[in-house]
């Protein structure tokens, strides 16, 4: 096959977390709908075929650590990614995108579906992948440009013929999630349907994009003094002594849902909300595909992600070390966010609570939040 027109039983890779994925929907929905009939599988890590799930657009899920991502750990056998590639042999691709954010070199996924006879195979690329990859677009981020991560995804597949117009995000609210959801908040006097309440979502895998405790406590007391509404703390189990943490410092009363939730209750609880308040992490993705507007305390680690077809307030502090791409502050300050001024968050939280005009991403800037990106 020599074609993406005809090509119906693709393959797309993206071995990446949760937000990544869902940042990579909208490229992923316009390559179903670009050829009739067109089915999609997925190649994702662990943590993204957990939020597959809530993800209606592909056909089959196919669960994969890869050994040249972070993710998947410190590998000595090559058993399991032999077996792979027999496995995505077995479903005879017509053709194969992969997705990758530029830092990722897409060769080893390129290398898999070359191995797994995969005709057709599509990435953005920095070095010349030559046989490797039968569609090539040439990497220019940072150096040239940089684009947000939908967009970039986008512009991809619209190099293979389908639509590049910003499509929304997707994700889908379980409803007998939701009914689970509800049960567990009334037991803690909370009732979802009541709105008077605020999520605040204080952790992050990466150390470098965590706002400071004193900071979201003094937030989470504003926002309980001056709007009467109840804090409702998320995270992972993990995340709950941060989320007690921020707890200890507030001299009002709040909620920890660390640990509480499923993932699906989760997304049920944030497509539920008025607002959501975070750091730069999974749930600001969520919140932009369900229509929950967010307030993102966004670390200039790197200018890619920022909340896409929503309401939002993005908030940090400029920084001469803006966009370092480090998981921990190489300043040990983390001055980008703890910068920020609780007062100055508030008084976002309050324009979107009061449905005040905010701004959306300017997809024809040059560079996500406006801000130049040091020389390479």
């Amino acid at each position: 096959m020599n074609s993406w027109s005809e090509a119906k039983n693709i393959l797309c890779i993206r071995l990446d977390a949760m937000g990544d994925l869902i940042m990579t929907t909208p490229a992923i929905k316009a390559l179903k709908k670009a050829v009739s009939g067109r089915k999609i599988t997925l190649l994702a890590s662990l943590e993204g075929t957990k939020i597959a799930e809530s993800i209606p657009l592909f056909e089959k899920v196919i669960s994969y650590q890869a050994p040249w991502l972070k993710a998947g750990g410190i590998k000595n056998d090559p058993v399991p990614d032999l077996e792979m590639i027999q496995t995505i042999k077995g479903h005879n691709f017509d053709g194969v995108v992969i997705f990758s954010v530029y830092s990722q070199n897409p060769l080893p996924s390129a290398l898999l579906s070359y191995y797994a006879g995969i005709p057709l195979r599509a990435a953005v690329c920095r070095e010349n992948p030559y046989s490797l990859l039968t569609h090539w677009v040439k990497e220019v981020e940072p150096h040239l440009t940089v684009k947000h991560e939908v967009r970039r995804h986008l512009d991809l597949v619209q190099h293979l013929g389908a639509s590049g117009e910003n499509l929304p995000l997707t994700l889908m609210m379980d409803m007998d999630a939701l009914e689970s959801l509800e049960d567990k908040l009334m037991k803690l006097q909370i009732n979802l349907k009541d709105k008077d309440w605020i999520i605040i979502h204080p952790g992050s895998t990466a150390e470098s994009r965590r706002y400071h405790a004193e900071g979201f406590a003094e937030l989470a007391d504003l926002l309980t003094e001056r709007t009467g509404r109840r804090i409702l703390f998320t995270g992972t189990e993990a995340e709950r002594d941060l989320i007690s943490q921020v707890q200890s410092l507030m001299k009002n009363s709040s909620v920890n849902l660390g640990g509480v939730l499923s993932l699906k209750e989760m997304i049920a609880l944030i497509g539920k909300s008025q607002l959501l308040i975070s750091n730069n992490s999974g749930p600001v993705h969520m919140a932009a595909a369900l229509g929950t507007p967010v307030i993102v305390l966004y670390a200039l680690t790197n200018p890619q992600h920022t909340p896409w077809l929503i309401p939002h307030h993005v908030l940090y502090h400029d920084v001469s070390c803006k966009f370092c791409y480090k998981s921990i502050c190489p300043e040990g300050n983390n001055a980008c966010l703890n910068m920020i001024k609780p007062e100055t968050i508030f008084e976002k939280a309050c324009e979107l609570l009061n449905n005040e005009d905010a701004p959306c991403f300017d997809f024809k800037a040059i560079h996500p939040l406006n801000l130049t990106v040091p020389a390479y």
